[in-house]
């Protein structure tokens, strides 16, 4: 879940007062617009997001690159406005939205429209608050802190740190306790702030904010929750085996007066802060003789691989697909290893400046075959900003937000055993049945979070409804985390409560369901492309490293951007409109048969 910076419209919309104005006088306000005055609006918009996309994205990028109370003002100055004439634009399209348009005007507008995460009220007093609302829950979350005393406090890495390595129970519920303080003041702050984006949304025309989010996935609102169940009811029985069989070593590991048998797992034991990824524990549940004889940190040392040669390695993987190679700035103006004489933020993501070829990425790499596979991931996004690069900037961005994430993680499925051996980092593939232990590794992170992946704006949905209210919030959270994932609090929880605002993705107002996406299309996307490689092994062995075809294909859908619907696109790769979450269970089959060998006389469920 490594995020792109993405030059979306909402990332763009910077501009003067002149400009707005001339933006906001393509129509007499007192006759109807016509779908020529349509036209000339998104004209002017896109000329306008055009010309002022490098002051929003250089003002980011030396944000992030040279971390300073100066450049954080620049930035934060850019965003500001941004926030404000991407208001202004959604509501001047919403003009349009009774006029007959082409289908293509009609999603331009669309997209304009939907750009909003958080719609403003169109009063300058509730939009001024709804600002300062986002501001101080960010600020909120950004600077928590658990401090035992005075002297002695841990910030958000620390307390992740500790999560993911130690096992003593007590020490964990103290850390999982202990961050969940810093939520407790949004609550209030939150429900004002549902309150006056809801209203935002109704002006825009949509029933609440939640609607509006779904309304982005090119079908109707309602049917895309149900298609969303469709599709987690396919993994769920996988989920299930792996929660009995987790829950199982959980209860021998702290014993099953700590992990009941028959009840959802305690939240705290999971390896992570939110339980939801467990591939930090996995040395509770590894397999026997699970080790599959190598270690791609040892190889990557052993052939003198520093941080630059792993790039061009990962490059070298989209070049033997048919991809030319990234352009020579990518090389100078990309970040690559931590500065020693100043701060950036080392969260790896990828750029692209100019909405052309200005494609950079910012990392501060660490010599590990992890790190080697984000690249690989890193540079998926990359690849599929400079294909969608010659469309008109309302389609500039992926199919919908789950497909940049799972193009980027489709390309590092390919990462396996046989890859490392055809590129010179491996000399021999370990015999198929080492794989147990690397699929496990795995499942535990891609398999464990697609329910959480999906809960969490299943929660924010019935918040902005009006089905959850304020009075029922820390309750609802609780109920939907038992219901899919089979995780409890583990300590009574109530009302005083706010548990969902320590996931930042709450506060900071990120839609999440793009990540539930992009875990499902990404083996999906896997299937498709090891079917047009002439791949014979099985799935989880595959790799499209040099396979043209399977380039061909994917880079024909990276081109179409946007353009179409998401349904589209997806066909253009599986021959299917519809998801289709059975690639994840053709991928882990080997697991799903270790796993129901293991809990033969188990009690499974909760």
């Amino acid at each position: 879940m490594k995020p792109q910076f993405k030059l979306s419209l909402g990332a763009l919309i910077v501009a003067s007062t002149l400009t707005l104005a001339a933006c906001n006088n393509t129509a007499p306000k007192t006759q109807q617009p016509t779908e020529k005055d349509a036209e000339l609006f998104l004209a002017q918009s896109e000329q306008t997001l055009i010309d002022l996309s490098a002051r929003s994205s250089r003002a980011n990028w030396i944000y992030a690159n040279f971390i300073t109370e100066d450049t954080a003002s620049l930035a934060a100055d850019v965003n500001r406005e941004q926030t404000d004439i991407v208001v202004q634009l959604a509501s001047e399209a919403a003009r349009f939205d009774n006029v007959q348009l082409s289908d293509d005007n009609r999603r331009k507008m669309d997209k304009l429209k939907l750009n909003l995460t958080l719609p403003a009220p169109q009063n300058p007093e509730k939009s001024k608050k709804l600002a300062a609302l986002k501001a101080e829950l960010d600020g909120m979350y950004g600077k928590g802190q658990y401090c035992k005393t005075a002297d002695q406090c841990l910030s958000l890495g620390d307390m992740t740190a500790k999560m993911a390595s130690s096992r003593n129970y007590e020490e964990l519920l103290d850390l999982w306790q202990g961050w969940r303080q810093v939520s407790q003041p949004m609550r209030p702050l939150y429900a004002q702030q549902v309150s006056l984006t809801n209203e935002g949304a109704n002006q825009l025309g949509y029933a609440d904010t939640g609607a509006m989010w779904r309304s982005k996935y090119d079908m109707p609102a309602d049917d895309f929750a149900t298609e969303l169940d469709r599709i987690w009811g396919q993994v769920k029985p996988l989920y299930n085996s792996l929660h009995c069989h987790v829950r199982a070593k959980l209860g021998e590991k702290y014993g099953e007066d700590k992990v009941p048998q028959d009840q959802p797992i305690p939240a705290h034991l999971l390896g992570n802060m939110w339980a939801q990824t467990w591939g930090n524990i996995y040395d509770v549940v590894a397999p026997e003789n699970a080790d599959p004889g190598y270690d791609v940190t040892q190889l990557l040392a052993e052939h003198n691989y520093d941080e630059l040669k792993m790039v061009q390695g990962a490059e070298t993987f989209f070049t033997s697909m048919g991809f030319e190679k990234l352009p020579d700035t990518f090389w100078t103006r990309s970040l690559f290893t931590k500065p020693k004489d100043r701060d950036v933020q080392c969260h790896a993501s990828a750029w692209n400046l100019d909405n052309k070829d200005d494609l950079r990425i910012k990392m501060c790499i660490q010599r590990t075959g992890e790190e080697f596979s984000v690249i690989h991931h890193e540079l998926g996004h990359n690849f599929y900003q400079r294909a969608y690069n010659k469309l008109p900037l309302y389609y500039q961005e992926s199919a919908n937000d789950g497909f940049h994430e799972a193009i980027g993680d489709t390309i590092a499925l390919s990462v396996t055993p046989g890859y490392l051996k055809e590129i010179g980092l491996l000399e021999q593939v370990p015999d198929e049945s080492k794989d147990i232990g690397l699929l496990m590794k795995m499942a535990l992170d891609k398999v464990a979070f697609v329910p959480f992946g999906l809960l969490v704006d299943q929660w924010r949905w019935q918040v902005f409804s009006g089905q959850i209210s304020p009075e029922q919030y820390n309750k609802a959270w609780w109920d939907l985390r038992e219901k899919y994932q089979g995780v409890q609090a583990p300590i009574a929880r109530n009302e005083s409560h706010f548990d969902p605002g320590a996931k930042y993705h709450v506060p900071g107002n990120v839609p999440y369901t793009r990540y539930f996406l992009a875990h499902v299309l990404q083996f999906e996307f896997h299937r498709s492309l090891c079917e047009i490689a002439g791949n014979k092994e099985s799935i989880h062995r595959c790799s499209v490293y040099n396979s043209k075809e399977a380039g061909e294909r994917l880079n024909a859908m990276l081109e179409m951007g946007s353009s179409r619907p998401w349904q589209e696109a997806l066909e253009s790769i599986t021959g299917s409109k519809q998801m289709d979450a059975t690639a994840m269970l053709d991928y882990f089959a080997p697991l799903q048969k270790y796993l129901d060998k293991q809990n033969k006389g188990r009690q499974c469920g909760w």
